[in-house]
């Protein structure tokens, strides 16, 4: 049975945890935190050894796989030193907050015989995964193009909170590293490989909380020929559906949680989201869940798990060149 432990035991820990308790292949070992008080509950929460230093962690607790939960600017610097070590990553989004260190990953992962999983669990979604299919199955015709929104809402509280989530230096970037970022990974995985892009991010509602974005639009091109245009903000009055419009030859794909395709014959269908969990970040569903245990299941089968380092490169490409273009520098700012 594969020995788990979990680095970082802030918010997104919770589902880590969760998915881990679940599961019947697994035995959580050890967590790791810097911040006391976070340790701690999680020690006295798992009955596990807890430790301040990931690589004491490492030594002592001798994981098979580790789950890094930290702020961005740790993710790619503790991944390489597992992955070096031979132990298995399950690494949430994003790849790393500067493109050189997300390099970096991609060259510690291809010379690794451990396996890394990137946590872009929407791919997970039902709908999403129908989507998938549909297109895949070609009786959609061509994808002529798309549109992707995602129309949240943040308070400074948010930030203030965990002020690294509002920084170039910690957090990478912003609304578009932190949450957007999912949204992006299915437009491209969906639609196909951008290949160029044209875009701008600024701050509308935050800048006293923040010092990166808040809103971002762009319209690329994919490998396909298709174009699609993308929408984000924080500024809104509520968080409302994430929505991704997918066009065909034949058909209208149109996610809303739910996803409903309408066929230009006038027929249309609905594929429904699966049903909400009851822990304690239930509102973001069971998607993260099945992600986890389809990369423990494909722990002993040979090849890269199917979201690996090279597909989170995707993704974090697409916004930082959003970011070049808005932010000039903003490399330098986070190095």
């Amino acid at each position: 049975m594969p020995k788990a432990a979990i680095i970082g035991c802030g918010d997104v820990s919770i589902v880590h945890f969760e998915a881990l308790a679940g599961m019947a292949d697994a035995e959580l070992v050890a967590v790791c935190d810097t911040d006391p008080a976070r340790r701690a509950a999680a020690q006295e929460a798992h009955g596990v050894p807890g430790f301040e230093d990931y690589r004491d962690m490492l030594e002592a607790a001798d994981p098979d796989v580790v789950h890094i939960t930290t702020p961005h600017h740790e993710h790619a610097a503790i991944a390489i030193e597992c992955l070096r070590r031979g132990v298995h990553v399950v690494l949430e989004k994003p790849l790393a907050h500067t493109l050189a260190e997300g390099e970096r990953l991609l060259a510690a992962a291809a010379e690794s015989t451990a396996k890394i999983g990137l946590c872009f669990q929407n791919r997970y979604n039902a709908p999403v995964q129908a989507m998938r299919r549909l297109l895949d199955s070609g009786e959609l015709g061509k994808v002529l193009g798309a549109s992707a929104t995602v129309m949240w809402h943040r308070q400074p509280d948010y930030y203030l909170s965990r002020p690294w989530r509002g920084s170039w230096s910690e957090g990478g970037g912003g609304l578009m590293m932190n949450q957007a970022i999912h949204t992006v990974d299915l437009l491209q995985w969906l639609v196909g490989d951008v290949v160029a892009l044209a875009g701008s991010a600024s701050t509308h509602a935050l800048a006293e909380a923040i010092e990166v974005e808040d809103t971002a639009e762009f319209a690329a091109l994919h490998s396909n020929g298709a174009r699609s245009v993308f929408y984000a903000t924080l500024a809104n009055t509520l968080n409302a559906p994430v929505t991704l419009d997918i066009s065909t030859e034949t058909a209208m794909l149109s996610l809303r949680g739910d996803l409903t395709v309408t066929y230009d014959d006038g027929r249309s269908e609905v594929v429904r989201e699966r049903a909400v969990g009851s822990g304690g970040r239930s509102y973001w569903g069971v998607s993260h869940a099945l992600l986890i245990a389809d990369f423990y299941a494909g722990l002993a089968q040979p090849g890269p798990f199917w979201i690996d380092a090279a597909e989170g490169a995707k993704s974090l490409r697409i916004v930082k060149e959003l970011y070049r273009q808005s932010y000039p520098g903003s490399e330098e700012k986070v190095s």
